[in-house]
């Protein structure tokens, strides 16, 4: 009898080991992948992101939507001037000067959580931003947050800020199928993205983190209010250099 449950711990710490090994390999394998993702991405442009995928199959079982994948990669050089610095403006005011993360803004934003009683006020990145929707899921939870900021240190260690700032205006969601600048432009105002002027980068910046709720081409009271607060500090920037 002892001798059975001898034989039955043996093999359950065998099991466990074998287990572990494998989980080992499982991430190690995964960390180096995504430093080469990573490298390939710092010349080669996302073709589809998780996000995407995501909308395509809730638009496929939903009656109401339509499936819908409008997405028009264009070059940091064909984007306007303007549109950069309204997403700064209203997304990351330090983006040019931290190195992913912004740790002032963090302090910030858990002042006036804790006053607020919940989490009202956010301090995400743009780098960070990019990383959720180019590689990791939309949903929420303390894994997603963990991997997020392994590939924002990666995305700052390979790429350069002007290739971050291209890459989040190209995959970055501005209403339901609808993604990248340049589709935004042509769907809600008929331009490109090259030509948008202030007022209208204020109303596409104006839409996020929010893009199935707001419309920038039929805005509602808060859009236009917050697209005046975003253009207003647009000015007070002024230019922005990556």
């Amino acid at each position: 009898m002892a001798e059975n449950t001898d034989k039955k711990t043996k093999k359950r710490k065998f099991s466990l080991k074998k287990f572990f090994k494998v989980a080992l390999y499982v991430i190690l394998a995964y960390f180096v992948w995504t430093v080469v993702i990573t490298l390939v991405y710092s010349k080669l442009n996302p073709p589809v992101t998780l996000l995407m995928i995501q909308r395509c199959t809730e638009q496929l079982f939903s009656s109401s939507r339509k499936v819908r994948m409008e997405k028009t990669w264009v070059s940091y050089e064909n984007i306007s001037p303007n549109m950069v610095l309204a997403v700064i403006a209203a997304e990351d005011n330090n983006f040019p000067n931290h190195k992913g993360f912004d740790y002032q803004a963090i302090a910030y934003a858990r002042k006036v959580n804790k006053q607020r009683h919940k989490k009202a006020f956010g301090a995400s990145t743009i780098t960070q931003q990019t990383a959720k929707n180019v590689f990791l899921w939309i949903q929420k939870s303390y894994i997603r947050k963990g991997l997020e900021a392994w590939h924002t240190v990666l995305m700052e260690q390979f790429w350069s800020k002007r290739r971050i700032m291209e890459v989040y205006l190209n995959v970055i969601e501005f209403g339901d199928g609808i993604y990248g600048v340049e589709a935004a432009s042509q769907h809600f105002f008929h331009k490109h993205a090259s030509q948008l002027s202030k007022h209208e980068a204020a109303l596409l910046a104006s839409v996020l983190p929010s893009p199935l709720k707001r419309d920038a081409s039929h805005p509602s009271l808060y859009v236009k209010k917050r697209a005046l607060m975003i253009q207003s500090k647009m000015n007070i920037i002024g230019k922005v250099r990556i």
